[in-house]
Formats: C-alpha cells, sequence, structure tokens
C-alpha cells in the first residue's frame, strides 16, 4: 500500500476519518469569501464595504502596544508563563470589580488567563464530557464549544434564539430525558450573532435552572464591556449564586481591539478553575509573558472600552437609519457590534431569496456589500460596525455609501 494511501485510514473519525479531505464541503465563510473575489473582479471600480468582519477595525491603544514593547525587552520575561502571571490575575480581578461589580475573586483560585477566549472554550469540554454527555447550546451561536463536545463523544442540544424570545433560549422547553444526561449549558451575551443582551432575571432563571439539573453553565461573555445608551456592563458572576455554578470566559479581542493577540481570562467557580487548569496545563506552556503584561495594563484602563463603545454606538444608529429607510425592521442594539437583521424574501422586480444565505449573495454580488447570513433559527443576516472607518467624517462617507448603492431598491419582507 502506497504511503498516502495508509495515511488516508488514519484519519479520526471526529474529522472524517478515511473521509477526510475527500469531500469539498464549502462553509459559510467560504463561500463568502469567494463571493467577494467574484464581485470585486466584475465590478473593479466599485470598493467593496464590508459589514461583516467580526473583529475590530482599530488597533490596540498605543499605550498597551509601548508596554508590550517595554516588557519583550527585559529577558525575565521570555520564560513559558504556564497558568499565567501572578500580576494579570489581580488585574483581571480588580477589572471584574471595577466594571461588572463581582467583587472578592480569588486571583489564583477563582481566574486563569486564556489565550484567548476561543482556546478557553475548545479546552472546558475536556474537563467534562464523557462519551454520551450533552452540552446545551443557543443557536445560533459562536460553534467552537460544540465542536469539542462531539470531538470527545458528546452530544450538542440546540436552543433556539428565537425574535420573539428577545433572542434568550427557553429553558422551560427543554426535554426532561435531554437534562438529566447534560452537563454543560453554553451562553453568549451580548451575543453574537444576534447582539441581544441578558437581563438579571434572565441569569437568575439561568442559576436555578442549573442548580435543579446540576448543570455547568459557561458563560461566554467576550462582548459584555461593550454596551452602550446608558446600558452598565452586566456579568453572570454579578448575579448571586451565579460562582457556585458556572465560570464566566473574558476576551480582550473586542473590548480592548487585541484580537490577534490572543488573551482573555475565565472566572468563577473555583473548582471548575481547577479542572480547567489541568487542561490548559496539558495543552499550552502559556501566553508569552509581555503579552500578559500589557493586557494588565489594559485591564486597568477601562476608559479605553468605553471609548470604543460609544463608537459602535454611534455607527449602530448611522446604520440602523439607513436600513429602515430600505424597509428593515430593525432596533439598535445595547450592546456589542452586531446588528441582527431579518433577511428579506425578495426584490421588487428582481430576484427572491429562499434563505439568508441568498440574501447575503445578493447583496455581494450586487452592491459589494458583504454580511454573514444565519439561517438557524428564521432567517436573519448580521450586520458588524466594524468596517474600517479613521474618523467620524470617514464613518458619514461609508454610511452614504451604503445608502447611495441601495437607494430605489424595493425589499419585500415576509408577512408585509
Amino acid at each position: 500500500m502506497q504511503t498516502e494511501d495508509y495515511i488516508q485510514q488514519l484519519f479520526a473519525d471526529r474529522i472524517g476519518g478515511p473521509s477526510f479531505g475527500l469531500k469539498e464541503e464549502i462553509f459559510k465563510f467560504e463561500k463568502i469569501k469567494r463571493a467577494k473575489r467574484i464581485a470585486i473582479k466584475e465590478k473593479p471600480d466599485m470598493a467593496l464595504i464590508d459589514l461583516g468582519v467580526g473583529e475590530p477595525d482599530a488597533m490596540a491603544d498605543k499605550r498597551v502596544v509601548e508596554k508590550l514593547f517595554e516588557e519583550a525587552l527585559k529577558p525575565e520575561n521570555r520564560f513559558y508563563s504556564d497558568n499565567g502571571i501572578h500580576e494579570f490575575k489581580v488585574a483581571a480581578s480588580r477589572y471584574m470589580s471595577e466594571v461588572f461589580g463581582v467583587n472578592g475573586l480569588d486571583p489564583e483560585t477563582e481566574i486563569n488567563h486564556v489565550i484567548g477566549s476561543k482556546s478557553g472554550l475548545s479546552l472546558l469540554p475536556a474537563a467534562f464530557i464523557n462519551p454520551g454527555d450533552i452540552t446545551l447550546m443557543p443557536s445560533p451561536c459562536y460553534p467552537v464549544l460544540g465542536t469539542y463536545t462531539k470531538y470527545y463523544g458528546g452530544e450538542v442540544v440546540y436552543l433556539p434564539l428565537l425574535k420573539e424570545n428577545n433572542f434568550l433560549p427557553r429553558l422551560d422547553q427543554i426535554d426532561q430525558e435531554v437534562l438529566k444526561k447534560a452537563k454543560l449549558l453554553y451562553l453568549n451575551y451580548p451575543n453574537n450573532p444576534t447582539g441581544a443582551v441578558a437581563t438579571k432575571q434572565f441569569f437568575e432563571e439561568v442559576i436555578e435552572f442549573a442548580k435543579s439539573n446540576q448543570l455547568i453553565v459557561v458563560h461566554d461573555a467576550a462582548y459584555a464591556a461593550l454596551m452602550f445608551d446608558g446600558e452598565k456592563p452586566l456579568s453572570f458572576l454579578s448575579v448571586p449564586g451565579a460562582k457556585e455554578i458556572g465560570v464566566e470566559i473574558h476576551s480582550l479581542s473586542k473590548s480592548f481591539n487585541m484580537t490577534g493577540w490572543r488573551i482573555g481570562f475565565i472566572a468563577g467557580n473555583a473548582k471548575l478553575i481547577k479542572a480547567f487548569q489541568t487542561v490548559k496545563d496539558n495543552s499550552d506552556s502559556g501566553q508569552f509573558i509581555p503579552i500578559q503584561k500589557a493586557a494588565s495594563y489594559a485591564l486597568s484602563h477601562p476608559e479605553i472600552t468605553e471609548q470604543t463603545a460609544n463608537k459602535y454606538s454611534r455607527r449602530h444608529e448611522l446604520l440602523v437609519n439607513i436600513l429602515r429607510g430600505c424597509g428593515f425592521q430593525v432596533e439598535k442594539p445595547k450592546g456589542s457590534f452586531y446588528l441582527y437583521a431579518e433577511a428579506p424574501i425578495g426584490v421588487k422586480d428582481g430576484p427572491s431569496f429562499q434563505t439568508a444565505e441568498d440574501f447575503s449573495q445578493y447583496l455581494i454580488r450586487e452592491h459589494l456589500i458583504s454580511t454573514v447570513p444565519w439561517d438557524d433559527a428564521g432567517s436573519f443576516v448580521r450586520f458588524s460596525v466594524t468596517f474600517e472607518a479613521n474618523s467620524e467624517e470617514e464613518e458619514q462617507q461609508v454610511m452614504k455609501e451604503i445608502e447611495r448603492r441601495l437607494k430605489g431598491v424595493q425589499f419585500i419582507f415576509k408577512g408585509r
């Protein structure tokens, strides 16, 4: 047997087994990339307006970058950090107290750094999921936690996020047989992709539900500090009882424009943190110490996030006004940089759309406006206000160009 033949037989079932790489599966984001390339080629005189990017358009604060440079020059910072430096854990504890009112988190037993929230989410199931166990996940959502639950032989049960329930999962509709096998309940607020925010009352219901059904709650709080219009940042851990049954993962990627730096932290129940540390200690050797030092500086300056949130708030208002003028029924979100809009079913005297993906492809091909479609629980498109613009004047220019491109297009919506 030739080498390539026997290698093909050795791939793990979790990634496709012997069929791995033989079938071309075109995922949503790859379809978007391909459509962008074609549209740019066909309309070379029209600039692409990318409203699909799920990461900040700005650089990290100059002071944070300078801190990284300063710390990278120190020879004592070149070593492995394993489960993190004490300075970063202390900074995270103070940050949780100052921004979210979560007081008394022990830096050593209730906080640990993560190499970005994606890394943290991917490692967690290793500590809890055995074959046959169930993870409860919202739909639509960020898929990483579900991926690793499946890798370990577990099952994912999806909880639809519906407009009529303010994009909060209906916990009372989960089958009792499912709950008997469930271990993890995954939440994410402010939410990607819907932009919805949770309330204290909802978190109270989650805590009671988790206790009654012996669940571990994992709250992905990547956008938690990006709030505006008078809304205060809300941490799951700020609600009494949360620390008894769960953990929360925070990321500096979105709140401090540090996407590629790969730094964040997990906080909450000490037993759960210890389990996470055990898995992490066998998975990586820790984030570069100067990055943790710079991140500690950032966490001590939450006004950086407040300035960024103000920018997103301003952009949301502009985008909402334009979309309403095109017939969309949209509301400005209270947090995050995502705007979730129900997709039209067609264009008057033009094409019809069976799915949100059809509509998203139309926007790219015909108008060079990129969005992200979601057909998981209804047909919606996600607009992101992280488009590139270096000033308020440039923001206005981008918005006027969107308005110009869509002017005269009459979208048809279901039920209207």
